[in-house]
This record gives C-alpha cells, structure tokens and sequence, in this order.
C-alpha cells in the first residue's frame, strides 16, 4: 500500500473557522480521507478535519520556508536609521 504523508489524526479541540473550496477540491480530500481512514484503521467522517494536518505538513517540511526562518533579521545600517528618525 502506498504511504500517504499523514499520520493518524489526533483528537484536537476543534477551531471554527470559514473556508470556501472548490468542489473538486472537496471531493479530492473526501478521497483522501477514505484512504487515510482505510491506511490507519480509523473513520474520518468530516474530510474538512483533514485541512490543518495537511497545511501543517506543508509548512513543515518547505525547506524554502523553514530556511526564512532560521535566518537571522537583517539590523538597519546606522546611517540608515539615522536617516528615517
């Protein structure tokens, strides 16, 4: 069986929020949450649930992204701050 990138989901205190969604997209995360179900013995009845585990493994593993975080800020030259103040 093919390993999906997300693990079993965990039993989190729900955050409402609004999202509009193309339905193809709605009917790509019902698909996965079928798999995902099937892959770690468990039911996921809102497909919707899948979102933030989703985004969060995205963020997580964008080296681009976690490479602008690590880097330190940039310090304003002196003559630079003495200019704007």
């Amino acid at each position: 069986m093919t390993k999906l990138k997300l693990g079993p989901l965990a039993d989190d205190k729900p955050v409402k929020i609004t999202i509009e969604i193309p339905a193809s997209l709605h009917r790509d995360l019902a698909a996965y949450a079928d798999a995902l179900g099937r892959a770690n013995g468990q039911t996921i009845a809102d497909p919707l649930k899948l979102i933030v585990p989703m985004l969060q493994r995205f963020i997580a593993t964008d080296r681009a992204f976690a490479k602008t975080r690590t880097r330190p800020k940039p310090q304003p030259d002196v003559a630079e701050t003495e200019r704007s103040g």
